[in-house]
């Protein structure tokens, strides 16, 4: 690349630059060091040693062979390309359009017209007066979108038309996968940075179709305040990165993480990614993006699976059971039980059945030459019923994926094992429990990665690890007429067990299945049958693996949640014995910054009894 400069050459450039130009030179002293340099070069202090590196992986990022490490060098390498005669779409300043007209505007330097046809025509097409923050609530069915999604929508010059914003274009970022690796794959290297992460310009009516229509996502729009100058410069970043490498990683240079640098670059001061430590969470980066007032107004656009679930929900019991009888085929339209409905009832009636059927005959694949004579039918009834009231919309619920409480958290308790007192410490980085504060998440819904749990024995001053969790995933889904979802759950890591002699700690994995149903508003009976798998040394053969089940009982409410019920596992390889346990967990919510916790065990494990309890409490960040 004729730009590329090697360190010498960009030292002796700026020398000879500083020996010329007195007052240009105050200007471009410690440049290289400016917060805005820094973050359009995504450049980061080096955790061991001095200096920067980017998080760029891409040498077409580049001007200089050393710019990756020496934002200094990169710096040089930029103003002298930019300052070359001629133009075209290979020029640097066509190129790095967001770092040409920073460094001009920095060190006054003449704004001489340059033609860039590639640049402009992608600016005029995306034709963006605002940008909108557009997050997709979790989908715990899919590793990479258990912490839901985030990306930017391009909002063009509007006169509240929805068209609009439907052919509206998008940025987003995401992991460069291969379509043929499979989930746990995917899981893996997003995890240890196995894909590259691509930034990508996709029209917004396909995310819509992917994240509301196929994942049952919804969907909250964040406009963002920022001035068409900022606008603009995000946009012209956004070209420089276009098709750049970045490494993706689940927990923290993920796809809110890439989008949280563009809005720094628009509106530097905003310092969004100064509060990414450990990890950057969708939901979390939402928090930050608000509290720095960057929220002009906020919409919600309801999933397709919600607003049928709604429609359902609207209709009283006994229509509810009418409207499951004609989806599934065993009340016709022209039954007395439907022809005797007053016509009100009986257009609402048709409006959520007709809904249903076309939802599932989308989403469950549902047979066409069943669905569509159907679908055809309940129109041409719904068609002869005038002035009827249309079902009220998917109402916007109270609480805000972003209102939710954080998602780390810190635990401290006491307790007793076996008579046996302990102060237990609980880490958890991310990111819901299901007996945690349930506004804000999914209901039913549980996720904790690398939680670290160390008591300290009292009766001999012994610290031990009790347990860390790798990953956790619970999905509580209550069936009913309509809907029919497996509930599920799946862990892995390394916890204290009980080999008849001692108690060790050894990995595990463990999954189950089953399902789950409604008790009234907050609360639900589920019932799965379980599989356990521990390996250690101190285990007989070294490994014992135990079918099982899980009846219990949730109940989550903004003050209060309650999980219990009874485990019974039979491990059938090393020990051949049965497990039982008697469980229950209750956490009592002040406000979404803390909760009082307690939990009781009582177990029959080697024909013994034993009773664990301990009482805390919870604070999340």
């Amino acid at each position: 690349m004729g730009y590329l400069l090697r360190t010498g050459q960009a030292a002796l450039w700026l020398a000879s630059t500083l020996a010329t130009h007195t007052a240009f030179a105050s200007n471009l002293e410690n440049l290289h060091e400016h917060p805005v340099w820094l973050t359009l070069g995504h450049y980061h202090e080096n955790r061991f040693g001095s200096g920067y590196t980017s998080q760029a992986d891409d040498p077409e990022f580049f001007l200089s062979s050393s710019g990756k490490t020496s934002p200094e060098a990169e710096l040089a390498a930029t103003l002298e390309a930019i300052q070359q005669p001629g133009e075209g779409d290979d020029h640097a300043r066509c190129r790095f359009p967001a770092r040409d007209a920073w460094l001009r505007e920095q060190l006054d330097l003449p704004d001489d017209p340059v033609t860039c046809p590639a640049y402009e025509d992608w600016a005029d097409t995306l034709n963006t007066e605002k940008v909108t923050l557009v997050f997709a609530a979790s989908y715990l069915n899919s590793p990479s979108s258990m912490f839901g999604h985030t990306f930017l929508r391009l909002d063009p010059p509007q006169d509240d038309n929805e068209t609009d914003l439907l052919l509206a274009n998008t940025i987003s970022y995401a992991a460069d996968a291969a379509e043929h690796d499979s989930e746990l794959l995917f899981a893996y290297r997003g995890i240890f940075g196995g894909y590259p992460g691509i930034t990508s310009i996709k029209p917004y009516y396909e995310m819509i179709r992917l994240y509301n229509d196929i994942e049952h996502r919804d969907l909250w729009e964040y406009t963002l305040n920022l001035s068409q100058a900022e606008v603009d410069t995000m946009l012209a970043h956004t070209w420089e990165i276009q098709d750049k490498n970045f490494d993706y990683y689940f927990f923290d240079e993920n796809c809110a993480y890439r989008l949280l640098a563009l809005i720094d670059v628009a509106r530097p001061g905003t310092e969004l990614l100064e509060e990414v430590s450990t990890h950057a969470i969708p939901s979390d980066t939402v928090r930050w993006v608000r509290d720095k007032d960057l929220v002009e107004s906020i919409h919600y656009r309801p999933s397709a699976a919600t607003a049928v679930s709604h429609n359902l929900e609207s209709l009283p019991d006994e229509h509810q059971t009418i409207a499951a009888a004609i989806a599934n085929g065993y009340v016709k339209l022209d039954d007395p039980e439907v022809l005797n409905l007053p016509p009100g009832e009986k257009a609402r009636l048709l409006d959520a059945t007709y809904d249903y059927v076309r939802y599932q005959s989308e989403a469950d694949n549902w047979p066409r030459e069943f669905a569509a004579p159907l679908s055809h039918q309940l129109l041409v009834t719904r068609s002869r019923i005038d002035n009827a009231e249309p079902i009220p919309p998917v109402p916007e619920p109270t609480v805000r994926d972003d209102q939710g409480h954080d998602t780390f958290r810190l635990s401290l308790s006491s307790g007793q094992l076996a008579h046996n007192e302990f102060t237990e410490l609980t880490i958890r980085p991310a990111y819901h429990d299901i007996v945690d504060p349930p506004e804000g998440y999914r209901t039913g819904a549980q996720l904790q990665f690398l939680r670290l749990d160390a008591r300290l024995y009292h009766d001999n001053d012994e610290l031990q690890v009790e347990q860390i969790t790798g990953v956790e995933i619970r999905s509580l889904s209550p069936r009913n007429q309509f809907f029919s979802p497996t509930s599920w759950q799946v862990g892995f890591g390394g916890r204290r067990t009980d080999t008849g002699t001692k108690r060790v700690l050894a990995p595990y994995l463990e999954g189950g299945a089953g399902g789950s149903w409604s008790l009234g508003d907050n609360s639900q009976l589920f019932a799965m049958a379980t599989a356990d798998l521990e390996i250690d040394d101190d285990i007989r053969r070294g490994y014992d693996f135990a079918p099982g089940a899980d009846l219990g009982a949730l109940h989550q409410s903004p003050r209060f949640s309650l999980l219990g019920g009874v485990k019974t596992k039979a491990w059938i390889v090393s020990s051949q014995h049965r497990q039982d346990q008697l469980y229950l967990k209750a956490n009592y919510h002040i406000g979404r910054e803390f909760s009082l916790f307690t939990e009781f065990t009582r177990e029959d494990h080697f024909d013994r009894y034993q009773s664990t309890w301990q009482a805390g409490i919870h604070a999340y960040f």
